[in-house]
Order: C-alpha cells, then sequence, then structure tokens
C-alpha cells in the first residue's frame, strides 16, 4: 500500500501531533508498506527517516504525490492540504487529535469547514469524546505511547505518593492539585508531591505551596526527559492529571501506567480513555472530589494494586504496533 501523508508540521517541530504521525510514518514503514510524507516544515539537520520527506513542495510535486499514493492520509484536518484531491481524487482518511472549535467553545469558518469535511473523509478518532465531537462517524483508535522509553523498573523502590507531571500552565490545573494536598493535610494525611514540568505559572504556584504552608511536602523537580523522567515516575504511586479544559486524549496516563503508577484524572474529554480501569476520575476543576478519591486511594493501599493488576492488558491496546496495525487495516479497507 502506498500511503501519502500530510502534515504541516513534521520533524524539527516536536508537539504532540508531530510525535504521533512519525510514529504511525514509522510503524507503517515497518509493517511493510511504502509512505511519503509531505511537510511544510524546513529540515535543520540530517536526521534519518526510513521513510521520505518532501518538505515545502511546489504544487506539481503535491500532484504527483497525489497520483502516486493509494491513500491520503492527514493528521487533523488541514484545509491547505485539501485542495490536491479536487483534481486527483483518492481515499482521503483522516485522525482526529484535538478538537475544531475555539477556547470559548465556539465555531468559527474553519471549523464549521473542517466539520464539513470530516463528512467527505474517513475518519478515525483518538477518543469517544473527539469522535463525538465531529458530525461524521468516526473509528475509535487510541493513541500509542513509548513502550520503548516508558516501563516499571522493579529494583526503583516506589516510596513517593503523588506526583504532576506536564506543563506549568493554568489549563493543566496544578493549582488544584496544591489545593488538594492541603485538605489532605487538615485530614491528618501529608503525602509528598513532585511537580515534574516547567512553564509560566511555576513561580504563582510556589508562592500558593508558602501561602497554604505546604512546602516541605511539595518539590519542585523542574523538567525531566525520558530515562531520568522513567525513574522518577517509578518512584512513585499516584499520577494525578487534573486538567481543567477537556484534553482530547492524555498520552501522559499512559506513560504514568506503564511506569507503574495509579492515575487519576479529570473526566471531561478523552483522559479517561487514556486511563481505562487502570485508575480513575473526577469531575474537572472539583477539589473537593479529588481530594476525596486521593485520600480513599492513599488510605487504602489495596485499591492501587487492583488498579495495577489491569495495566498490562489495557497497555497492550496502545502499543505502537498496535495502534498502527489499526490504521492499517482501516487504511486497507477503503481503498
Amino acid at each position: 500500500m502506498k500511503i501519502l501523508i500530510y502534515s504541516p508540521l513534521f520533524y524539527p517541530s516536536i508537539g504532540g501531533l508531530e510525535t504521533i504521525i512519525s510514529t504511525l510514518a514509522h510503524e507503517f514503514t515497518y509493517q511493510g508498506h511504502k509512505v511519503k510524507l509531505v511537510s511544510q516544515t524546513p529540515a535543520t539537520d540530517s536526521k534519518y527517516f526510513p521513510f521520505e520527506i518532501i518538505r515545502q513542495p511546489s504544487s506539481k510535486q503535491v500532484l504527483k504525490l497525489t497520483q502516486w499514493c493509494d491513500v491520503y492520509f492527514q493528521g487533523c484536518v488541514s484545509l491547505k492540504g485539501l485542495w490536491p484531491l479536487i483534481l486527483i481524487p483518492k481515499p482521503l482518511v483522516i485522525t482526529h487529535q484535538t478538537w475544531y472549535r475555539s477556547l470559548d467553545g465556539g465555531m468559527n469558518w474553519q471549523n464549521r469547514l473542517k466539520h464539513f469535511v470530516t463528512r467527505l473523509a474517513t475518519n478515525i478518532s483518538a477518543s469517544h469524546a473527539l469522535a463525538q465531537s465531529i458530525p461524521a462517524p468516526s473509528n475509535i483508535i487510541p493513541n500509542s505511547y513509548r513502550e520503548d522509553i516508558f516501563y516499571e523498573i522493579p529494583e526503583i523502590s516506589r516510596n513517593q505518593e503523588l506526583v504532576f507531571l506536564g506543563r506549568l500552565v493554568s489549563d493543566k490545573g496544578a493549582n488544584l492539585l496544591i489545593e488538594a494536598l492541603a485538605y489532605l493535610k487538615k485530614r491528618g494525611l501529608t503525602p509528598k508531591l513532585t511537580i515534574i514540568g516547567s512553564g509560566p505559572e511555576e513561580s504563582k504556584l510556589h508562592q500558593q505551596v508558602e501561602d497554604l504552608d505546604i512546602a516541605e511536602q511539595v518539590n519542585f523537580a523542574g523538567v525531566k526527559v525520558e530515562h531520568e523522567l522513567v525513574k522518577l515516575l517509578n518512584a512513585h504511586q499516584i499520577m494525578v492529571v487534573p486538567s481543567i479544559w477537556d484534553e482530547p486524549f492524555g498520552i501522559v496516563a499512559l506513560e504514568g501506567i506503564a511506569c507503574g503508577c495509579v492515575v487519576v484524572g479529570s473526566e471531561g474529554g478523552g483522559l479517561k480513555d487514556a486511563i481505562g480501569p487502570c485508575g480513575t476520575t473526577f469531575a474537572n476543576g472539583n477539589v473537593e472530589q479529588l481530594t476525596q478519591i486521593i485520600f480513599d486511594l492513599l488510605s487504602h493501599p489495596k485499591k492501587l494494586v487492583i488498579y495495577r493488576e489491569k495495566a498490562k492488558a489495557h497497555l497492550a491496546r496502545h502499543t505502537s504496533k498496535a495502534v498502527a496495525k489499526a490504521y492499517l487495516d482501516i487504511l486497507e479497507r477503503v481503498i
């Protein structure tokens, strides 16, 4: 099968969508298919990829590539990338990884047009919530995680209670977790919290910790990556993902589960799909409910064991190979 992937942003641009597209392109290639990727991101180094990348192509090149492919694959709806299909019709498959709406929930003309495009495509959504947010039917295939990086390390003692991993911005809700920590202290529990990440809200979070008199419980660890991050996650019992906004999916939850954490996350959006049976959820922004859940888990450690026992089966659906195979089944079906 000849797969043309249109991804306006790609390496060296590094974001969630770029990572997902890169993983899929690698796996499509490893599983025996011919892949070419079109991107508007210029190269800044000579990093090797096992598939051809055509950067900032001319219109003539794009038409030639469209003629070559069996299926035209987009990472989210890119309106600027659709014009070749008007001249050279090919099956269009789109993976939906985010919401097509404004931050206030409104719809501008671009988002309305993107919704219309879904009616002309075969759709794949990373979560049930994303599938429900578009007007056309959608297949649901969850995202993968880096199983070669995130895994349990048995020799590390899991002797720390709570961990937060993410950018320190208001949408991610780290302030809610700090507030819950103060409530837990009033109830006689003083668990330690490690905050991994950086961002514009960091100084406010430091001040909040001081104001609530829980500085001895909170460690701001800064940014950690790969093996250093994995070792730190392996030392913790519970990962909390208290996002205020509706996460489209939540790969961070899979990374925590793979490292042996039980995940407590906000209920809205697709985060609950990523958590699956390996943790529990609370209503977005509800500090009281978050506090009660953490209190129950820390007071009844057997519950943590039960959640961890379900991790292996859950993670098996989220390996790079399994997710790519599910995509390929659909791509082959539409040709």
